[in-house]
């Protein structure tokens, strides 16, 4: 950056590279909408009104507003490689993101956080960090890799890790584990902000979590937990991916008196979502349909993130804020027309333009470590009565059942008549053969069998099926394919999707992706799957800090206990 040019393009001494006239400018600290002409020079706004420059844009009074901001989000879940990602999101209008490479970081570790930076650099748009302070999330899995306080304090110093990311581990925190407090006090040394991961929180252990310096969450579900939070001090991210739909419950909490400690994230969102819904744009147009005040949504997803994260350079148009912007025409339904980043036109009419230099796809290490020859797909009798993993749609939490198991040949099997299906976890990253077994109801599946690599947090393998053959080849198609998912039945495989960057992404551009993910999910309900996107479900299922029965390749957990549970139970249970 040329300081001294941007102060002499601002006083009006310099051409100015670009003006923006006749737009009506969405003002975030004012809350108003003020029509004017914006200069930019050296990738900065440098002021407002006449000025010389180099070319001249006429808006034709639509409307210029700040680029969006998802304020927490795993790339990894897009199944794209950062280059992709960014080509997808930006042409919605978000110039900015807040990645946590947890996902990746579960397979790979420290290679997995120095991939993500690399891969990142030089894009059409501002990529960040924090920091993964969970790796593993818990000791109930099998992970590829375990990063310390001492891991990630290196990067601390690094300008795109902006904190800590989502503390999972709630109960080391209120139970003050010497690991768990070193991730957050060197964060905290560093002036950086740790955020929250909290679902169902409340009273004094919500208060001891807070008081360990976390001023964020994303995992509010309900008004009154969201409340709690934002009166006890957090930062409250509004949440609404593929597994997880936060935004129609949670819009009764936003007015003019909560809304400044207010942002939108995505979390997790699959390729159709980020084709057929959009990203930040979707839950700032739905905001505004739900009765949201146009600026307020607007600053949710603009200057509130840009404050939290201390980004004093973006979320605003205003004098020497960098010149990310995205023009639309009707504030009441916004459908992003034009992206500018740092001053370039860098989105027309959605398309990304040709003129973008995207950096060639980074190789990374394999990461599918097993054999199926190690793995034991039956379940021996040991009782007349399971615990069942009972699905709640379009949640990422889970309910506990304790059903009679269908038995047969002294196996416990797969009763689809019940919709009680077979659900097992594979160790893949150190060949060890452990296999976590248990049952899970919601699939819905009269046939076949459905396996992803893709396994919140440690993303070992999982696999839902009727019947051991088709999971076994399920799994082994997984194996052959480097990571990714499949369909299977009838002991074949009816469609997949490889995943070669750790078992989680793909170099392959969105609309491909989705193709096949559409083709997936066509199998998948052809199966009997009645839910909106089986495979973020199923990935969900292996999350052993998400209340209240996971399940993980050492076997099923109870996380409102924290421990490991036996499969059968004594029916008084």
């Amino acid at each position: 950056m040329d300081l001294k040019r941007i102060i002499r393009a601002a006083r009006g001494d310099e051409t100015a590279d670009l003006l923006l006239t006749h737009a009506r400018i969405v003002n975030v600290f004012s809350g108003e909408i003020v029509s004017g002409d914006i200069a930019v020079a050296g990738g900065c706004i440098v002021g407002f009104g006449e000025y010389d420059a180099k070319k001249r844009i006429d808006m034709g009074d639509r409307f210029v507003a700040p680029g969006f901001i998802d304020s927490h989000v795993h790339i990894e879940s897009a199944m794209l490689s950062i280059t992709q990602f960014a080509r997808a999101v930006l042409r919605l209008g978000t110039t900015t993101v807040v990645a946590d490479p947890h996902e990746i970081a579960n397979v790979l570790g420290v290679e997995g956080i120095d991939y993500m930076l690399r891969s990142s650099e030089n894009q059409p748009m501002n990529i960040y960090f924090n920091l993964p302070s969970c790796v593993p999330s818990t000791n109930m899995e099998t992970s590829g890799a375990t990063l310390t306080a001492e891991n990630l304090l290196p990067f601390l110093d690094r300008r795109r890790i902006l904190g800590l990311a989502e503390m999972m581990n709630y109960p080391g925190v209120i139970h003050e584990d010497p690991a768990v407090l070193r991730k957050i006090e060197n964060t905290l040394k560093h002036r950086k902000p740790v955020d929250g991961h909290a679902p169902g929180l409340t009273g004094r252990d919500l208060y001891a979590y807070i008081s360990a310096g976390i001023s964020s969450d994303h995992e509010s579900i309900t008004v009154r937990e969201a409340m709690e939070k934002l009166n006890a001090g957090m930062h409250i991210m509004i949440r609404e991916g593929t597994g997880a739909k936060n935004l129609n419950d949670l819009i009764p909490v936003i007015n003019s008196r909560t809304a400044p400690r207010m942002m939108w994230c995505t979390d997790d969102r699959h390729p159709h979502d980020l084709l057929e819904e959009g990203h930040i744009d979707s839950m700032v147009r739905r905001a505004i349909q739900a009765g949201v005040d146009p600026v307020t949504a607007i600053q949710m997803a603009t200057i509130n993130p840009a404050d939290h994260f201390g980004l004093g350079h973006l979320g605003a148009i205003g004098p020497g804020r960098q010149a990310d912007m995205v023009v639309f025409s009707d504030i009441t339904d916004i459908h992003v027309e034009q992206v500018y980043h740092k001053g370039l036109l860098v989105v027309e009419d959605g398309k990304i333009l040709p003129e973008i230099d995207i950096p060639e796809p980074i190789p990374v290490r394999p990461s599918m470590n097993l054999e199926i020859e190690r793995i034991d797909f039956s379940v021996p009798e040991e009782g007349r009565h399971i615990r069942v993993i009972e699905i709640v749609p379009h949640q990422v939490i889970t309910r506990q059942s304790i059903k009679e198991a269908l038995i047969s040949e002294k196996m416990a099997v797969s009763d689809i008549h019940r919709d009680i299906l077979k659900i097992m976890v594979v160790d893949r990253h150190s060949g060890s053969g452990n296999t976590g077994k248990g049952f899970v109801s919601g699939f819905g599946l009269k046939r076949g069998a459905l396996a992803s690599s893709v396994a919140h947090d440690s993303h070992n393998i999982i696999v839902v099926g009727t019947n051991d053959g088709d999971m076994k080849t399920a799994v082994q198609a997984l194996i052959t394919m480097g990571g990714g998912l499949a369909a299977v039945c009838d002991n074949r495989v009816w469609v997949d999707l490889s995943l070669p960057i750790a078992g989680l992404m793909s170099f392959k551009p969105i609309q491909t992706i989705n193709d096949q993910l559409n083709r997936l999910l066509d199998a998948a309900r052809e199966f009997g799957s009645t839910l909106h996107d089986p495979f973020m479900t199923l990935s969900f299922l292996a999350l052993p800090v998400i209340p209240e029965l996971k399940i993980t390749d050492k076997g099923l957990v109870d996380v409102t206990r924290f421990k490991v549970v036996s499969l059968f139970v004594d029916s008084s249970e």
